[in-house]
């Protein structure tokens, strides 16, 4: 087997690969800029009507399947939770088709208040022109802290006096 990586190049070089690389960035780029605009209503176009959405790191692990399933559940997840998304950083594979993408959100809980600033890690792939995939990890945990009803400020405790030592 090369360990110079000449296998690599040559599967990443065969003919079209560079631009199918580069409309699938641009399309990620796109729908990233789209979540929690005013202009969300086109994200539908950007997918594959079977598109999956994988979410291991939810409780309980999700497995959605076509667009129908995956949009009822987003809706009732983007009630919830109001951010923007934005790119971090783009790793391109040697499928053309897939790329290892991270990103941040930037909002809030919708019933707490509390902010909701979450890092991801997500496999993005492309077919047609389209996502048809999206397994995305999130920080469990913060989702989980905004969610809990609380102070918005940064405090952190409960309203107990401290027990006094003698």
């Amino acid at each position: 087997m090369a360990t110079d990586g000449s296998r690599d190049r040559a599967v990443a070089d065969a003919p079209g690969d560079a631009d199918r690389r580069a409309a699938n960035r641009a399309l990620l780029e796109h729908v990233i800029s789209l979540y929690g605009t005013d202009r969300a209503g086109e994200l539908a176009c950007c997918y594959t009507s079977d598109w999956v959405l994988e979410l291991p790191f939810s409780d309980p692990p999700r497995r959605l399947e076509g667009g129908a399933e995956v949009r009822d559940y987003l809706a009732s997840k983007l009630g919830i939770f109001v951010f923007t998304l934005s790119l971090t950083a783009v790793h391109e594979c040697v499928d053309p088709d897939l790329l290892v993408v991270e990103y941040e959100s930037d909002g809030h809980v919708a019933h707490t208040g509390k902010p909701y600033c979450n890092t991801y890690i997500a496999l993005w792939r492309f077919r047609d022109g389209k996502v048809c995939g999206v397994k995305e990890f999130p920080n469990p945990v913060v989702a989980t802290e905004a969610l809990i009803p609380g102070p918005t400020d940064g405090w952190e405790g409960d309203d107990l006096p401290d027990d006094e030592e003698e």
